[in-house]
């Protein structure tokens, strides 16, 4: 069940930044990529999305039935993909403690449309994903914990560069 796996990562995102500092969180890395504040700002802001989306096609009586895709290939770093400019993440420092605020928070939203509805209706209603096209929505729960997933990989980069 996605959830067990979803909280498994989630749990871990937490403990690999647990002895870091407000300004080790938010130090941008020496190779230019994302500071951990940052690829924390952009999970926020992804699970965000899918949990809006989601809610919102649950109301969309034209929302096509989708086949599943294999979207365990996202936790794939060889694969590149652009995050879409309304998940990248802000310059904007912050505490680490509000971050961790923010992923609960949307954690809570995405369970409470998980709960909205049944399997039956997320098996037969989609939204589109830049890379697989359109995603049956039952598979937007598991693909939230498969992100992280490949951003725990980059967080650990990170921290290993500060």
């Amino acid at each position: 069940m996605f959830l067990e796996d979803n909280n498994a990562i989630r749990k871990e995102l937490f403990q690999t930044v647990e002895g870091l500092t407000d300004e080790q969180f938010n130090k941008i890395p020496s190779n230019g990529g994302w500071s951990v504040k940052q690829i924390f700002e952009h999970l926020v802001r992804m699970e965000t999305v899918i949990a809006t989306n989601i809610a919102r096609e649950l109301k969309n009586p034209d929302s096509p039935k989708s086949m599943k895709k294999p979207i365990a290939l996202s936790t794939n770093r060889l694969i590149k993909v652009k995050a879409p400019g309304y998940t990248a993440p802000t310059k904007d420092y912050k505490v680490k403690q509000e971050m961790e605020k923010e992923l609960h928070d949307t954690r809570l939203f995405l369970l409470d449309v998980y709960e909205s509805s049944t399997k039956d209706v997320f098996l037969n209603k989609s939204f589109k994903h830049p890379i697989f096209g359109q995603v049956p929505l039952i598979q937007w729960f598991p693909f939230v914990g498969l992100h992280e997933k490949r951003h725990l990989k980059q967080l650990k980069k990170t921290i290993e560069m500060l």
